[in-house]
């Protein structure tokens, strides 16, 4: 059954009524007039350049004790069946002293600049089995690992397939393009760099409440703008019953968080459906305004990531980017990638559960299957180039 969308007004409010099987939730969209919209944004999560300070700051450098506690935890899993992996526990992954240090990472994850780095595990000195494992077992302490594709793969592959950029089916990080500035469908995105490039494949980070800030005091009409539904691509990854792209906007503002979901190129790859409703001008204004701010380099931080080099980013607070890249001849650009839903997070508009399937905190994001029949994985050969 298709999802059904019937414009109403409620309180001289522009609103959408969804329907799916028996399951309804009724979604608010702010009107134009920017009455209604986010109040200026302050604390630890708004942020530029110059205010992140040091990267000692936000790296957390692993001691050798640490990493050796990490590879003691990681050795059931080493040579085990990948499933294990796919369905791993932090009571199954036991790190009696890094889990209160990974607990407070994540609060200064969630609640914090949204962003933070672990360096110093020996990712070239092991099996890339147990880098993987050490990386899946560090997200269930922070969160559960959610589904990053219709496959149902829970480890993610960053690298370049030789995918065609412009096909719309195709997702930008199968790809050596550079990505523009975006946000993933879960609470928390993690990185492992198992192989940096030649060259580029830079990091960038920018906080949304800082571009919103900045968007307000040029245009408050476009700054409302953003808090209407835009039309997002699902790339092919269409959940049964669901529209081919979802609408969500860029911004919400809902229980005293503002929160972002944007991905420029998939807003613009859903003209291609002809009942998406269309990009007028001043949409269109509106994202171009952001995308300039978030492309200054007065707003967003730029790092690159070394073997070895874990870092988590709050997906609701931040968006994020990566350069474009040229691959070593015969050791190509990898990262494993997690999508992690954590508890004690923000709670989300209800229109999110277009794309989150829920927004129960700590069992939301992450892709629904096509068809709705979903087996996870944590496959180490997943997207291999050929």
């Amino acid at each position: 059954m298709r999802v059904e969308q019937i414009e109403v007004i409620v309180a001289n409010r522009s609103c959408l009524w969804f329907r799916a099987d028996d399951i309804r939730w009724l979604v608010m969209s702010v009107p134009a007039s920017g009455s209604e919209i986010a109040p200026p944004q302050s604390g630890p999560h708004v942020w530029k350049s110059h205010d992140v300070g040091h990267p000692d700051v936000w790296t957390w450098r692993l001691s050798n004790d640490e990493v050796s506690e990490l590879l003691a935890a990681s050795a059931p899993f080493v040579d085990g069946d990948e499933q294990d992996l796919a369905g791993i526990t932090a009571a199954m992954f036991p790190l009696p002293s890094l889990g209160g240090s990974l607990l407070r990472l994540r609060r200064r994850v969630t609640h914090g600049r949204g962003f933070e780095v672990i360096r110093g595990f020996p990712s070239d000195d092991v099996s890339e089995q147990q880098s993987a494992a050490v990386f899946a077992g560090i997200g269930a302490h922070l969160g559960s690992l959610r589904s990053q594709n219709a496959a149902g793969d829970l480890l993610g592959h960053v690298r370049n397939v030789g995918a065609d950029p412009t096909d719309p089916n195709v997702r930008i990080y199968q790809t050596s393009r550079r990505q523009t500035f975006h946000t993933d469908s879960t609470d928390v995105v993690g990185l492992l760099c198992l192989e940096t490039a030649a060259q580029g494949g830079d990091s960038l980070l920018v906080s949304a409440a800082a571009l919103y800030n900045e968007i307000l005091d040029r245009d408050p009409t476009l700054a409302a703008v953003l808090f209407r539904p835009v039309a997002t691509d699902r790339r092919g990854e269409v959940p049964e019953g669901c529209d081919p792209y979802f609408m969500i906007p860029v911004l919400t503002w809902f229980d005293e968080s503002l929160t972002v979901l944007y991905q420029r190129q998939y807003i613009e790859s859903a003209r291609r459906f002809e009942d998406a409703p269309p990009l007028t001008s001043e949409v269109i204004k509106a994202l171009d305004l952001f995308d300039e701010i978030a492309n200054s380099a007065s707003f967003h931080i730029r790092m690159r990531l070394e073997v070895g080099d874990m870092q988590f980013v709050h997906n609701h607070a931040l968006l994020h980017d990566r350069t474009g890249f040229i691959d070593k001849p015969n050791s190509p650009r990898h990262l494993l990638r997690l999508w992690l839903s954590v508890p004690d997070d923000r709670q989300l508009p209800p229109i999110f559960a277009q794309r989150y399937g829920t927004t129960t905190v700590g069992d939301r994001g992450g892709i629904q299957a096509v068809g709705g029949d979903q087996k996870f994985s944590a496959d180490l050969h997943a997207d291999k180039p050929e």
